[in-house]
């Protein structure tokens, strides 16, 4: 029996052989069908029948979503906060409605900039031709004309714009943690022009125009060697294997380029720009800033070109959670003497507000926001900057947002023990 199975071995392993090619060359057959099938089907074209169209509402009304009373995003028919995964397993369609959406709140935040705080825009570059493309900033009535103090306000970067800390605030929280309008309006109560600035906006966006098909060479021979030809196959074969890629980025969206706008093609360019032709130019004595993030960056910068004038002209600055960094800004050691007097950073961090916090950088205290999130760390900080400012403020300034409230001197009369007593009174009032 056991000489039987040892003589049949043999046999059964070549039929197993066998067997195993027949299936292998099946696999290889029904392989080679798949691929001839795959490319034949344009992925391009049926990718876009599974995702919709980058089309969206041009107007928060057709979004169906409004802001309530409390400045909250909600919508207009559930009253639910906004929902970004409003296609499942559609993150860059919805990753599209959210810009779609952002772009409407940048409008709606500047329409609130014109009508509730009464502020106009002023054209960037200031001698800006038809044709070239153009920034702006937004100025309140008395901005270049108060005599007393101007506050100045420079927002991080990314996509927000004039008059915004944070998109995702504005659109998940509310339009006062998102917005810059507190500010504003909390200024203008205590007597500040104000200047808003808009480092992000630095270019213009234009449609490239469509390359024309290049026409054969003369000197090319119309029949391509079989080993480009196999060499373009196999780019083409890879292509249409990317299913991944192709499902993420199904749809060819216009190629475009951006046309730098004339000396506010950065935030530290804009910064520097709107210093030269008006803040430096304003009426106010002391002016006074806020600088968010990379805003504090492009303010250090500032600093390092128009030393001088901003020690001369400025009188404290509040940052928030500011990205700025004197070693490698190269700053010197007379500005961060300067910084250290006049300038506070609000930063991140799980302790109360106000708390002083450590730091390895000899540029300006530091104390915490009163929240580990870094985009809220201005608008949790907002009663402790302006408070802040009013310390910082000098005495001459204080008695001078008061004169209306002084009598008017005789011809002749001198009132100087008058003011010094007021400006003593001023100075006792901000240590309160």
């Amino acid at each position: 029996m056991i000489s039987c199975l040892c003589a049949a071995t043999p046999a059964l392993y070549i039929l197993w052989i066998i067997m195993a090619q027949v299936a292998g060359q099946e696999d290889k057959e029904k392989t080679t069908a798949l691929k001839d099938l795959l490319s034949k089907i344009d992925l391009d074209e049926l990718m876009k029948k599974d995702e919709p169209p980058f089309t969206f509402p041009k107007t928060l009304e057709k979004f169906e979503y409004a802001f309530n009373d409390d400045g909250q995003l909600r919508h207009i028919k559930t009253g639910e906060p906004f929902v970004f995964n409003a296609r499942e397993d559609l993150h860059r369609w919805n990753q599209k409605r959210y810009e779609a959406l952002g772009e409407i709140i940048t409008q709606y935040v500047y329409e609130l900039l014109e009508k509730k705080c009464n502020m106009t825009k002023a054209i960037l570059p200031v001698n800006a031709t038809e044709d070239e493309p153009e920034s702006f900033i937004y100025l309140s009535p008395d901005a270049l004309s108060n005599p007393s103090k101007l506050l100045v306000l420079i927002q991080g970067s990314g996509v927000v714009r004039a008059g915004q800390w944070a998109r995702r605030l504005i659109i998940n929280q509310d339009l006062d943690s998102g917005t810059q309008i507190p500010f504003i309006t909390r200024a203008m109560k205590e007597g500040y022009g104000v200047m808003v600035l808009n480092p992000n906006e630095n270019y213009r966006e234009v449609e490239k125009p469509k390359a024309a098909s290049p026409l054969p060479s003369p000197s090319e021979p119309l029949e391509e060697p079989a080993e480009k030809r196999e060499r373009k196959d196999e780019k083409e074969s890879k292509k249409k294997r990317e299913f991944y890629e192709k499902y993420r980025n199904p749809q060819k969206e216009t190629e475009t380029e951006r046309i730098p706008i004339r000396e506010n093609g950065s935030s530290e360019e804009h910064v520097l720009y709107v210093w030269d032709h008006f803040v430096f130019k304003a009426d106010a004595k002391d002016v006074f800033i806020i600088a968010h993030s990379y805003g504090g960056l492009s303010f250090v910068e500032l600093m390092n070109q128009r030393e001088m004038q901003v020690k001369d002209k400025v009188c404290a600055v509040a940052l928030t959670d500011s990205a700025h960094n004197i070693w490698l800004q190269e700053t010197s050691m007379s500005t961060k003497n300067w910084m250290q007097e006049h300038c506070r950073n609000w930063v991140s961090s799980p302790e109360p507000l106000d708390t002083p916090l450590n730091t390895m950088l000899p540029d300006c205290p530091r104390v915490s926001a009163g929240t580990e999130r870094h985009e809220l760390t201005s608008w949790m900080s907002l009663e402790s900057i302006f408070k802040f400012f009013t310390n910082l403020m000098p005495p001459v300034c204080t008695a001078r947002s008061l004169a209306p409230l002084l009598p008017l001197s005789p011809e002749g009369q001198d009132f100087s023990t008058e003011i010094s007593s007021y400006q003593i009174v001023c100075s006792g009032l901000r240590q309160l």
